[in-house]
C-alpha cells in the first residue's frame, strides 16, 4: 500500500506563485518580528544577543516548519531535503522539529481534489471507477494517494499531484533557500548553489509521474526474478504527468518489523543492503530516497514492498567503477589507494587543507567498520553512527573549507545513511563484507 505520510486535516494547497511567494514572506517577516522582540528581552536582562541563537530558535523552527507544510510541494519537499541532514547543522531540538516534515502532511480537500483529477482525466473522470476512496490513505510533499477500484475490477492506489506543484518548483526553491539565508541557517561562504540546481531538477522530475511510472516499471522489471520483494504495478491508461495509476498493494509499515524474531529483521535487511548494492553497481539505477514510508513488508510471505520511485537516479558507467576503488582500497587499508579514488570522486580536491583532508580520510575509514567486519555486524551494538556525526560536526567546524560533495554523491550517501538508520532501528546483524565482496 504506497503509504508515504500519516495524513492529517484537509488544507487547500495554495497554487498561485505570488500566494506561495506571499506565504514565506510572511514567514520572514514573522520571524524577524521574534527575533527583534527576544533582542529586546535580552538586552532588558543585561545580555548581549547573539544572532545565531536568536534566530534558530524552537519557536521560529516550529513556524517555518508549520508553514513548510502548510505549502507542499517543493518548499516542503527543501524542508525534508534539510531534515534529513539537519542533525550535522542544526541543534537537535530543531533537528526535531524540522523532522515532523517528514510525518506530517496535510492533504487537499475534496472540491480541490475534483478540479485537479477532472483536469487529467477529463469531466466524466467518475464513470471509469466503481468506487474511489475521497479520504487518502497517504499524503506527502508533492502528492497524496487514494484507492480505487475500476470499473473493470482492478485494485488501485491512485497517486495525485497537488495544483501548482510543477510550475512552483524553481520559485519554492529559490524562496525556501533565501529563507535558509536569512535564517543564518548556513555559512555564509558555501556555495550551495549547486545543491539548488540539482534540487530544482530532481523535483522536476519527481513532479513528472509518467517518469516516475517508468521507473516503477524498471524497478519491476530488474526485481522480476526476485519474488522476495514486491513492485506495484503500472497502469498506464490511467496514468498522466499529474496522475499515477498502480496495483493497491496490501502491507504493513517496515517499523512493525521491529516487533519481529531477531532473524527476520536480519533477513529483511539483509534483502534491503543486497538491493541498494545491485543499485549501485549492477543496475547502475536508485531509488535516492530512505524514506521509512517507501518499504512496507508482507506478514504472511515476508515480501518486501518498494514504493516511490520519483527519486530514482541513474549513475554514469564510471561512478560504480569509482566506488568500487575507493571500497576495495578502503577494505585493504590501503590510505594512498583510498586518497586517489576520493580526489577522483570529488570528496577531495587538491586545496584541501592536509588536517582536513586527514579528518576526512580517517572519517572514511570508520564508515567502512561494518564492511570490514568479519561476520554478521550488530546494528544495535554501536556507536557508529554517534562518531561518525561527531566527526562530521568538527569537521563542519572549518567553515571556510566546506565544500557541497559532487551531487551523484549527496543522493548515495543519503540513500546508505537512511538504511544505515533503518538497520539501527530494526537492531539488525547483517554480513555486509560477504554482501559487498560480490560486488568488488
Amino acid at each position: 500500500m504506497p503509504h508515504s505520510k500519516i495524513v492529517t486535516k484537509a488544507l487547500p494547497v495554495p497554487t498561485s506563485r505570488l500566494s506561495r511567494m506571499a506565504k514565506l514572506g510572511g514567514l520572514a517577516s514573522s520571524i524577524a518580528g521574534n527575533v527583534a522582540t527576544e533582542a529586546a528581552r535580552q538586552l532588558a536582562r543585561g545580555e548581549r544577543p547573539r544572532m545565531g541563537d536568536l534566530l534558530l530558535t524552537p519557536a521560529n523552527a516550529m513556524k517555518v516548519a508549520d508553514k513548510l507544510a502548510q505549502m507542499r510541494g517543493a518548499a516542503m519537499k527543501v524542508g525534508q531535503l534539510m531534515s534529513m541532514d539537519a542533525g550535522d547543522v542544526l541543534p537537535p531540538e530543531l533537528a526535531q522539529i524540522f523532522a515532523r516534515l517528514r510525518a506530517d502532511a496535510h492533504h487537499m480537500p475534496w472540491p480541490q481534489l475534483k478540479r485537479v483529477l477532472a483536469q487529467a482525466w477529463g469531466p466524466d473522470w467518475r464513470g471509469r471507477f466503481e468506487k474511489f476512496d475521497i479520504r487518502p490513505i497517504a499524503a506527502a510533499s508533492i502528492g497524496q494517494v487514494h484507492r480505487a477500484q475500476s470499473k473493470d475490477g482492478r485494485d488501485l492506489a491512485i497517486k495525485v499531484q497537488y495544483p501548482g506543484v510543477r510550475r512552483s518548483i524553481d520559485s519554492d526553491v529559490d524562496n525556501v533557500a533565501s529563507l535558509i539565508r536569512v535564517a543564518g541557517m548556513l555559512p555564509r561562504h558555501v556555495d550551495i548553489t549547486p545543491m539548488l540546481a540539482e534540487a530544482k531538477r530532481q523535483l522536476h522530475e519527481e513532479a513528472d509521474y509518467e517518469r516516475e511510472g517508468r521507473c516503477l516499471s524498471q524497478f519491476g522489471a530488474l526485481l522480476a526474478d526476485r519474488p522476495e520483494f514486491r513492485v506495484p504495478e503500472l497502469h498506464p491508461d490511467l496514468t498522466t504527468q499529474t496522475v499515477l495509476a498502480m496495483s493497491y498493494v496490501e502491507g504493513r509499515p517496515i517499523d512493525d518489523l521491529a516487533a519481529e524474531s531477531q532473524a527476520e529483521r536480519n533477513r529483511v535487511m539483509t534483502l534491503l543492503i543486497e538491493l541498494l548494492f545491485r543499485e549501485l553497481f549492477e543496475f547502475r539505477l536508485m531509488q535516492t530516497d530512505p524514506n521509512f514510508a517507501n518499504y512496507r513488508f508482507v506478514p504472511g510471505t515476508g515480501q518486501v514492498i518498494l514504493l516511490d520511485f520519483g527519486a530514482t537516479r541513474a549513475f554514469p558507467d564510471d561512478f560504480a567503477d569509482q566506488f568500487r576503488r575507493l571500497v576495495r582500497a578502503g577494505l585493504a587499508g590501503d590510505r594512498d589507494g583510498i586518497r586517489a579514488a576520493a580526489t577522483e570522486i570529488g570528496f577531495l580536491c587538491e586545496d584541501t587543507p592536509a588536517r582536513l583532508e586527514q579528518a576526512m580520510l580517517e572519517t572514511f575509514e570508520m564508515s567502512l567498520e561494518p564492511l570490514r567486519y568479519d561476520g554478521p555486524f550488530d546494528f544495535g551494538a554501536t556507536d557508529l553512527a554517534m562518531r561518525m556525526r561527531e566527526a562530521g560536526i568538527a569537521m563542519a567546524e572549518d567553515h571556510r573549507h566546506v565544500r557541497i560533495p559532487p551531487m551523484d554523491t549527496f543522493f548515495l550517501q543519503r540513500k546508505f545513511g537512511g538504511i544505515y538508520l533503518l538497520a539501527t532501528r530494526m537492531r539488525a546483524q547483517v554480513n555486509l563484507r560477504a554482501q559487498i565482496e560480490k560486488h568488488l
